[in-house]
C-alpha cells in the first residue's frame, strides 16, 4: 500500500479508500490510485481488510432455478448492482423447493463467509411461512407471505390489473386467465388481481386455467379455448404461455387480435417479435435489483433490518395482439 502511495502522490489512506470503493475520492485521484495498483500488482488482502471490518464483501444468492425468467434477470440485475457495489457473489441453485433444502443452502453460504443472503422466489412447498436461520442479513426477492424479512418484488397485482383493464376498457366482456402454476406466489398474486379486478368492473369471472409457465402448457391451454366460442380476451400469467396461446390459436384458424386479443406477462425480449407482437407487462429488473442490494447493504451497515415490502411498479407495453372485440355475429 505504501509503494502505491508512494507512485500515485497521496496517503496511504486514500489507497485504502479506493481499495474499499469508498466514493469520497476524487476522480482523477482515483485514476492516479488504480493505475498505480496495475503497474504494482497491488491486490487489497481481502482476509486483513475482513478481520478489521467484520466483512468479506460477498454477498449469497438462493434461486429456485435460474431457468425461469424472472429468476434469471433478478439473478444477472442483482449480480451487476453487487459488482458496481465492489462485492461479488456465491450462488446456490435449489431443486427441492422445501425448507430443509433453503436452510442446507444457507448452511454452504455462511460457511463461505458471506455478509449477506439474497432469497430469489422465497417460496416452499412443504410450509406455509419461510422460517430462515438467524445470524446474518437476508432480502427476498419475490416472496416471504409471513413479513418475517424485508422483501422487495414487482407489483404483481399492478401488473394484471393493468393487462386485465385495458382488456376491458377494449370492450371485451370479459377476460379468461392462463395462470402459472398455483405454488407460485407470483402466480397467486397475478390471478387473484385479475379476479378482482373483473368483479370491480361487473365483468363475469370465467374459470381459471393453470400452467407451468411454458410455451407448452400455454398451447394446451389455448387448445381448451378453442372449444369455448365467448372467448375473445386472454390474460396469459407470462409470455411464454401467451406464446403457447397463440400457436393454439393460429393453428386453428383463429386471428389475432381480429377474432380473440391475447396479452401476457414480463416482456421478454422476443415479445415485440411475436406475430402479432404481444401486448405485456413490463418488469423493471434493474430497479428490483438495485432495491434488493440496497435493503441489504443498509442491513450489514446498520445491523438492522426493515420488516417493510418495497413494490416495484411494473409498465404495460400495448403491442399488435390487442384490440376490440369482434362484433357478435362473427364470435
Amino acid at each position: 500500500m505504501a509503494d502505491v502511495a508512494a507512485m500515485a502522490g497521496v496517503s496511504s489512506q486514500t489507497v485504502s479508500r479506493v481499495a474499499n470503493n469508498r466514493s469520497n475520492v476524487e476522480a482523477e485521484t482515483r485514476r492516479r490510485v488504480l493505475s498505480a495498483m496495475r503497474v504494482l500488482g497491488y491486490r487489497p488482502n481481502t482476509a486483513a481488510r475482513a478481520l478489521v471490518t467484520g466483512q468479506f464483501r460477498t454477498l449469497g444468492l438462493i434461486s429456485f432455478g435460474f431457468s425461469r425468467f424472472g429468476n434469471a434477470r433478478t439473478v444477472d440485475a442483482v449480480i451487476k448492482v453487487a459488482q458496481r457495489a465492489g462485492y461479488t457473489v456465491n450462488m446456490i441453485s435449489i431443486e427441492s423447493q422445501t425448507e430443509r433444502a433453503v436452510h442446507d443452502a444457507f448452511d454452504q453460504l455462511r460457511l463461505q463467509a458471506v455478509d449477506g443472503i439474497v432469497l430469489v422466489e422465497a417460496q416452499t412447498l412443504d410450509t406455509p411461512a419461510l422460517r430462515l436461520p438467524p445470524g446474518v442479513p437476508v432480502v427476498m426477492a419475490d416472496g416471504d407471505v409471513s413479513h418475517r424479512h424485508p422483501t422487495v418484488d414487482t407489483d404483481q397485482a399492478l401488473g394484471a390489473r393493468l393487462v386485465t383493464r385495458h382488456l376491458l376498457e377494449l370492450g371485451h366482456r370479459t377476460v379468461w386467465h392462463v395462470a402459472g402454476p398455483e405454488d407460485s406466489y407470483a402466480a397467486r398474486r397475478r390471478t387473484a388481481s385479475w379476479h378482482d379486478t373483473l368483479k370491480e368492473a361487473g365483468a363475469p369471472v370465467p374459470p381459471v386455467l393453470f400452467g407451468d409457465w411454458s410455451a407448452a402448457s400455454g398451447y394446451e391451454a389455448g387448445r381448451h379455448l378453442l372449444n369455448r366460442p365467448e372467448v375473445t380476451a386472454v390474460f396469459a400469467g407470462n409470455d411464454q404461455m401467451a406464446l403457447g396461446v397463440m400457436r393454439a390459436l393460429t393453428e386453428a384458424g383463429r386471428h389475432i387480435p381480429g377474432e380473440i386479443s391475447i396479452a401476457g406477462f414480463d416482456d421478454i425480449d422476443e415479445s415485440g417479435f411475436f406475430s402479432p407482437p404481444l401486448t405485456t407487462v413490463r418488469q423493471d429488473f434493474d430497479v428490483l435489483a438495485e432495491q434488493i442490494v440496497s435493503l441489504m447493504l443498509g442491513q450489514i451497515e446498520t445491523g438492522e433490518a426493515p420488516s417493510a415490502t418495497a413494490f416495484v411498479a411494473p409498465r404495460l407495453i400495448v403491442r399488435a395482439s390487442t384490440g376490440a372485440p369482434p362484433p357478435a355475429g362473427r364470435r
